[in-house]
C-alpha cells in the first residue's frame, strides 16, 4: 500500500459507476426466472481473473521454488517467525547486525611523536579496533599491526567517546595484527567471532570503524570474493615481498577504518578490515583479513606476544623479476647457466645461513629440493612448511657450480 490515498486512483470510476447503475435497472425489469438462469457476465469475469491469478502464482512458485498456495503455515512452522519476518524485510537484519557489534567496535588514537593533546588529534594516526574479549580486569581489542606501528603512546576510543590508555600486548607484521589491552571498565559487550571459511560469494556485510576520524561509522556491501590474494611489501620499499589472503568487499573502506570489524548479516565478525585499492577511477575494492586467520594470530600474541617464525638470515632479490630486473652485467658475473631462470640471489647472509657457509651472489634453486623461485616463494616454504629447529637443505649456484648444504633454522629475531 502506498502513502497516499490516491495511489489507485482512476478517471475511469465515474464510467464504473454508471454501469453499476445501468445494470441495477436492468435487474428491475429483468423477469425473474432469466435472472437466475446463469451466471452473469460481470461473475464470469469475475470468477475468470480469480482463476486466473491463482493459476500465474501456482505457475511463479513452481518456477522460482516458492510455497504453493495454502503452504504458509507449513513453512512459518518449519522456519520459524523470526526468520520470516527476516526475510521480509532485510534491512532489519543490517539494523539488527550494527546494533549488536557496535559497542564493540573503537577508535585507536596513535600518538607517535609523544605529544598527546585531546582537543587536536591533527598530529596523530587514527585507526579502529574490535574489542573480542574480557579478562581478569581488562579488555582486549584487535586491531592492524600498521594502525599501531611506531607509537609512542596509544588509546583506544569507545562509542561512549571515554578515551582509554592502551598498551600494546603483541603485534606481528607479516599478518599485519595486533591486539591493544584496555581496563575494561564501561565496556559491557565483547564481539562474536564469525567462520570466514563459510562465506559466500555475494553475501551482505557491514564495516564498522572510524574512518578519517569520524567514529562510530557504518558502511554496507557484499563479499566480492572469498579468498583474494594481494600481494603486499612488509618493508614498504615498493617490492612485494609476501602475499596476503583476503575477504575482497564492496563496503567502503576508507583511512581509520583499518582495524575495524566486517560484519555478516547475524552480527558476527567475520574480517578485520585492513586496506583498499585507492587507484584513480578504482571504486568499491576494499580488503579484511579473515578472522580464522586473524584468531590464530591473535592466540599466539595472546600467549607470547609474538608469533614465532623460522629464520634462515639471508636478504635477497630475484633472479628472474620483471619488477626489479637485474643488470646484465650483473647476470654475467653470477656465471648461470643457461637453463637456470629463476631463483633467489644472496645479498647478504647472516646467522644460519653464514654459519653454514653461504655467501654474496650464491643463487638459491631448491629448499629441501623443492624448488624456491623467488623470494616470495622462500619465505612462503619458512612460514608455512618450516619449523624453527629444522635442518633444510638448501642447493645453490656458486660460480655456475650447483652445491648444496644444511642449514639449521633458527628464530627469527625481533624487529
Amino acid at each position: 500500500m502506498g502513502l497516499f490515498h490516491d495511489d489507485f486512483y482512476s478517471t475511469k470510476v465515474t464510467k464504473s459507476r454508471r454501469r453499476f447503475r445501468r445494470t441495477r435497472e436492468a435487474r428491475q425489469v429483468w423477469p425473474k426466472s432469466r435472472r437466475n438462469s446463469g451466471l452473469s457476465t460481470l461473475q464470469i469475469a469475475t470468477l475468470s481473473s480469480i482463476v486466473s491469478a491463482f493459476a500465474a502464482v501456482l505457475l511463479f512458485s513452481m518456477i522460482m521454488g516458492l510455497p504453493a498456495p495454502g503452504k504458509e503455515a507449513a513453512v512459518v512452522s518449519a522456519i520459524g517467525s523470526k526468520q520470516m519476518n527476516s526475510i521480509a524485510d532485510p534491512y532489519d537484519r543490517l539494523i539488527q547486525a550494527a546494533a549488536k557489534v557496535r559497542p564493540t567496535v573503537v577508535s585507536i588514537v596513535n600518538y607517535k611523536d609523544g605529544k598527546k593533546d585531546k582537543n587536536s588529534l591533527k598530529d596523530a594516526a587514527l585507526g579502529s579496533g574490535v574489542i573480542f574479549k574480557k579478562d581478569q580486569g581488562q579488555a582486549f581489542v584487535i586491531t592492524n599491526n600498521h594502525v599501531i606501528e611506531g607509537a609512542q603512546e596509544l588509546e583506544v576510543v569507545t562509542i561512549s567517546g571515554e578515551m582509554k590508555k592502551a598498551k600494546l600486548v603483541g603485534a606481528d607484521k607479516v599478518n599485519d595484527i595486533a591486539v591493544l589491552a584496555v581496563d575494561d571498565k564501561s565496556i559491557n559487550e565483547v564481539a562474536e567471532m564469525g567462520d570466514s571459511d563459510k562465506l559466500r560469494f555475494g553475501e551482505t556485510v557491514l564495516a564498522l570503524g572510524n574512518p578519517l576520524g569520524l567514529g562510530d561509522t557504518l558502511t554496507s556491501g557484499i563479499v566480492s570474493y572469498t579468498n583474494r590474494i594481494v600481494p603486499v611489501s612488509l618493508n614498504q620499499d615498493g617490492v612485494y615481498d609476501w602475499e596476503q589472503k583476503m575477504i575482497q568487499t564492496s563496503a567502503a573502506i576508507n583511512e581509520g577504518n583499518s582495524g575495524g570489524a566486517l560484519v555478516d548479516l547475524n552480527g558476527k565478525v567475520i574480517g578485520i578490515n585492513t586496506m583498499k585499492i585507492a587507484d584513480s577511477g578504482v571504486e568499491g575494492l576494499g580488503f579484511a583479513l579473515p578472522v580464522d586467520q586473524v584468531m590464530k594470530t591473535v592466540d599466539e600474541l595472546m600467549t607470547h606476544g609474538k608469533v614465532a617464525r623460522p629464520y634462515i638470515g639471508i636478504y635477497s632479490m630475484d633472479l628472474n623479476n620483471s619488477y626489479a630486473p637485474m643488470d646484465e652485467d650483473d647476470l654475467k658475473e653470477l656465471k648461470m647457466p643457461s637453463d637456470i631462470e629463476d631463483g633467489v640471489v644472496v645479498l647478504n647472509a647472516i646467522g644460519p645461513a653464514k654459519e653454514a657457509g653461504m655467501e654474496l651472489n650464491d643463487v638459491i634453486v631448491k629448499f629441501n629440493d623443492e624448488p624456491i623461485p623467488s623470494t616470495l616463494e622462500m619465505k612462503k616454504f619458512l612460514y608455512d612448511k618450516a619449523k624453527i629447529g629444522d635442518d633444510v637443505k638448501v642447493t645453490f649456484y656458486r660460480d655456475g657450480k650447483e652445491q648444496s648444504v644444511n642449514v639449521k633454522l633458527a628464530e627469527k629475531p625481533d624487529q
